[in-house]
């Protein structure tokens, strides 16, 4: 049967084909990887612009926070929705339409004159990302037939992946060292490049679907309501937690939840499946990530804002300083992988947890004046090498026992849980940080908020040692 997703320019059965069509299959592996590669890339590499965006813009810490959760929010929220469209749709299609909406929500970043409109690009850019993402794996899925070369492209797009937040570390350093707003432009010409290759080498696809709709009503809820939520806990150090726009947002955002699971429960079609949840090890699999989403994206937040406003530290020489920990998770994540078989998911996912744990109770003792090998290097190694032993335990715990035909939509949640965690926890955290540090004031009070949410996480990643104690192996395909 020919291959629906290559383009007809390199067919595989002509006498010469073999050699065109292996082409093929490494241009669509490539676009894949390097679609990836530009998601998770936005995800970190802005954390190291933030004090230059705030001060070309005027951002307050609130607003600083929303560039990264702007992001979060809406690729989180919209992931199930974007899955859902490419089995309707096809997958070229919104592969090409996320490029291009990520692609315009970059340039209009870039050439932002004011906060809001920074922030309305980072929201945009996160839709982007949202097709983006399932739709580039579900590529390399649908046409590499060959199990040993879709095992090969699946590794690099996993490659991909890890790496992109080592790179955005450094490469969001090198940029804002020039201007903030090349974190954002640098973007353009890669979207423009995939676009050309994209319309070049991936033909239309046929869904072999029968849906006519997709639940956007759900989509839009579930990512209205952790919008909500985020800004009422981001809003609470302004006006206090009794402030009316804080109830407000508050109570809005668990309206819009409990409307989304009034959606879900009478769709014919629902973003999710109610029927995946019967599985307890599925449920934990999914707490879980929730709970790694903050542990890996607030550590590079709070670091790079101490590095640079306290340490007084250039962007470059921050981004410098937080890759051994990014470099170590994108490495410890391929060695979990071979981990997995020899001590098993769960076990490698407490000790994992607890190391993190030992890591971030470090950093919580941070002084007013760096001392960055012992004070940040080494507890930052610490944290990345534990946080990266959890990832695929957790990945295995939240599709295990799944039906092959809920593959995706399990693939989904569980990004969506990581996202909207992140997104969450961090609006948190900045709360704490930033209530303790009114208390005070200077450097010292500023470092005081940092200790505080570096503890807080410590906790949250002891609590992910504890549930994780509660899964049972038995019903783990870790062996």
């Amino acid at each position: 049967m020919p291959d629906r997703t290559l383009s007809p320019s390199a067919p595989a059965d002509s006498s010469n084909g073999v050699a065109k069509h292996g082409v093929a299959l490494a241009a669509v592996a490539a676009l894949a990887c390097v679609a990836q590669f530009m998601v998770v890339l936005d995800s970190s590499i802005v954390n190291v612009a933030l004090p230059s965006m705030k001060s070309g813009l005027g951002l307050s810490t609130s607003a600083q926070q929303w560039v990264v959760n702007g992001y979060l929010v809406t690729f989180g929220g919209l992931l199930l929705c974007a899955s859902r469209a490419g089995d309707l749709f096809g997958r070229r299609r919104v592969f090409l339409t996320g490029l291009a909406v990520f692609s315009v929500a970059s340039l209009a970043g870039g050439l932002a004159q004011d906060g809001w409109m920074l922030l309305a690009a980072r929201v945009v850019q996160g839709a982007g990302a949202a097709a983006l993402a399932p739709s580039s794996l579900s590529l390399i899925t649908a046409s590499h037939s060959d199990p040993s070369r879709r095992r090969r492209a699946m590794t690099w797009w996993g490659v991909a992946a890890s790496s992109a937040g080592a790179a955005g570390i450094v490469a969001g350093g090198l940029l804002a060292s020039v201007s903030w707003r090349w974190v954002m432009l640098v973007n353009v010409p890669l979207g423009v490049g995939l676009l050309i290759a994209g319309l070049t080498y991936l033909a239309p696809t046929v869904t072999g679907h029968r849906r006519s709709s997709v639940d956007v009503p759900g989509a839009i809820a579930v990512t209205l309501s952790a919008a909500a939520i985020v800004y009422g806990v981001s809003a609470a150090p302004d006006g206090g937690w009794g402030a009316p726009r804080v109830v407000v947002a508050l109570i809005a955002g668990v309206v819009l939840l409990a409307a989304f699971v009034a959606i879900e429960r009478r769709s014919a079609e629902p973003l999710i499946p109610w029927a995946i949840f019967s599985s307890a090890t599925v449920r934990m699999g999914n707490i879980l990530t929730l709970c790694l989403g903050v542990v890996l994206t607030a550590p590079l937040f709070f670091l790079s804002l101490y590095l640079q406003q306290v340490e007084g530290q250039s962007a470059l020489r921050t981004g410098l300083s937080l890759l051994p920990m990014v470099a170590v998770i994108s490495v410890g994540v391929l060695v979990s992988q071979r981990l997995i078989p020899a001590i098993g998911a769960r076990r490698l996912l407490v000790v994992g947890a607890v190391a993190a744990a030992v890591g971030l109770a470090w950093l919580g003792r941070l002084p007013v004046h760096d001392g960055y090998v012992t004070h940040v290097l080494l507890p930052t190694v610490v944290v990345g090498a534990g946080t990266s032993l959890t990832m695929m335990p957790a990945i295995v715990a939240a599709t295990s026992g799944v039906d092959p035909r809920d593959a995706g939509i399990a693939s989904g949640l569980l990004n969506m849980c990581r996202q909207l965690g992140a997104a969450l926890g961090l609006a948190a955290l900045v709360t704490i940080a930033a209530t303790v540090t009114d208390r005070g004031g200077g450097d010292a009070s500023v470092v005081d908020g940092y200790r505080v949410a570096f503890d807080v996480l410590a906790v949250v990643s002891l609590i992910t040692a504890a549930l994780a104690l509660l899964l049972k192996p038995s019903r783990l395909r870790d062996r």
